[in-house]
C-alpha cells in the first residue's frame, strides 16, 4: 500500500471510530439483515427521493427487478427496443438517477439498460454480501444473462468505471466499447488532499448545512445539478451504513490494463478530485486502443458539468468499429 493511501486509511479509520455509534448502534435492524440502510424509515425517504429524481428523465422508460443468486437487480430502460445495447454505471452513491442529464442524447439510437449497483443504495436489494470482485463480475453476469445481453456497450461513472473495468477483463459477456467518465482508482490512487477528505468525512458524517460545499468540489458548476437529484443524494449519505468497498478498489496494474483490447475512451474533468492528466498519461501508455480528452470546466461530475460535450465524445466513439 502507498503512503499516501495509507494516510488517507487511517484518516478514514479515525473518523469512522468519531462516528462510530451512528454506523453500528442500529437497534431498529434485524440481526442478518443485509439492507444497506440504518433504518426502514431512512430507506422509506430515500426511495421517496428516488422516485422524485428519476421523473427528471425526460425520456419515456421502464423499470424491470430480476432475481439474481445476490438478491434483486434493478434496472431502468429506454431508448428502442432495437437499438445498440448501451449499459450505464452509475458513480458511487448517485444510483441510476444521475443520467437524467444524459438519457436523451444517449437513448436515442441505443437501448438503455441503467443498472442500481446492488453493493450501493438503490432499488437492488441486496440479499448475499458481495466480497470478492469475482462475486461482483458474476453478478453483473447474472444481470446481463436475465437481460438477454449476449454483448453491449458500456458508459461508466467514478466507481463505475473502476467496475466496468472488472467486467471488460472477467465477464463472460462481450463488451464491444468503454467509455469511463472520471473513473475513481482505476489509473491513479487517490490523494489524500484537503477535497477528497472533505466528500470522506462528509460521507461518514453527513450535515446538511456541509451539503453544497461538498458539491462544489465535485461539480464545477453545483447550481447545475437539479433539487431533487441533490436531495436524493444527500439522503444516501444521511441514510446509508457505511460503504467501505472504496478500501478494496486497487488501482489496476500495467498488466491488467494492458489486457483490454476493445476500445476504450477516458474523459475526465479539468477540476476532477480523483483524476488528472496522469490518469489520462497512463491510458494512453498501457491500452491500445484508447481514445482520452480533458473536458474543461468540469469537475468529478462530468456527465453533468458538461452533458452537451460529453454526450457528443460518447456517440461519436461508439459508432466506430470494433477489431479485437
Amino acid at each position: 500500500m502507498k503512503p499516501t493511501f495509507k494516510l488517507l486509511v487511517l484518516l478514514i479509520a479515525a473518523g469512522i471510530a468519531y462516528s462510530l455509534e451512528s454506523f453500528t448502534c442500529d437497534k431498529t435492524a434485524a440481526k442478518g439483515d443485509s439492507s444497506l440502510f440504518k433504518t426502514k424509515e431512512g430507506e422509506k425517504r430515500y426511495l421517496e427521493a428516488y422516485s422524485k429524481s428519476l421523473a427528471l428523465w425526460p425520456v419515456k422508460y421502464s423499470e424491470v427487478d430480476l432475481k439474481t443468486s445476490f438478491g434483486k437487480a434493478h434496472v431502468i430502460i429506454s431508448g428502442p427496443e432495437r437499438g445498440n445495447p448501451l449499459v450505464l454505471l452509475h458513480g458511487m452513491n448517485a444510483s441510476s438517477t444521475m443520467w437524467y442529464p444524459n438519457v436523451k442524447e444517449l437513448s436515442a439510437t441505443n437501448r438503455i439498460y441503467a443498472i442500481d449497483f446492488i453493493a450501493e443504495p438503490g432499488k437492488s436489494v441486496l440479499r448475499k454480501d458481495i466480497k470478492t470482485n469475482e462475486d461482483l463480475v458474476k453478478w453483473y453476469d447474472e444481470v446481463f444473462e436475465k437481460l438477454h445481453l449476449k454483448k453491449m456497450d458500456i458508459v461508466a461513472a467514478s466507481r463505475g468505471g473502476w467496475i466496468a473495468l472488472q467486467l471488460a477483463m472477467h465477464s463472460r459477456k462481450k463488451i464491444n466499447h468503454i467509455v469511463l467518465l472520471s473513473p475513481a482508482q482505476s489509473f491513479i490512487q487517490v490523494k489524500p488532499k484537503k477535497s477528497v477528505l472533505k466528500n470522506f468525512f462528509f460521507s461518514m458524517r453527513p450535515e446538511r448545512k456541509n451539503l453544497r460545499s461538498t458539491l462544489k468540489t465535485l461539480s464545477y458548476n453545483v447550481d447545475k445539478l437539479e433539487a431533487p437529484f441533490v436531495e436524493q443524494y444527500y439522503l444516501c449519505q444521511e441514510n446509508m451504513k457505511m460503504d467501505a468497498g472504496f478500501l478494496k478498489m486497487d488501482v489496476y496494474s500495467d498488466k491488467e490494463l494492458q489486457s483490454l483490447k476493445m476500445p476504450v475512451m477516458v474523459l475526465i474533468g479539468d477540476h476532477d478530485i480523483f483524476n488528472n492528466s496522469k490518469s489520462t498519461d497512463r491510458a494512453k501508455e498501457l491500452i491500445s486502443n484508447v481514445e482520452t480528452a480533458i473536458i474543461k470546466r468540469s469537475g468529478h461530475f462530468v456527465s453533468f458539468d458538461q452533458p452537451v460535450i460529453v454526450d457528443e465524445q460518447i456517440l461519436t466513439f461508439l459508432q466506430k468499429k470494433t477489431v479485437i
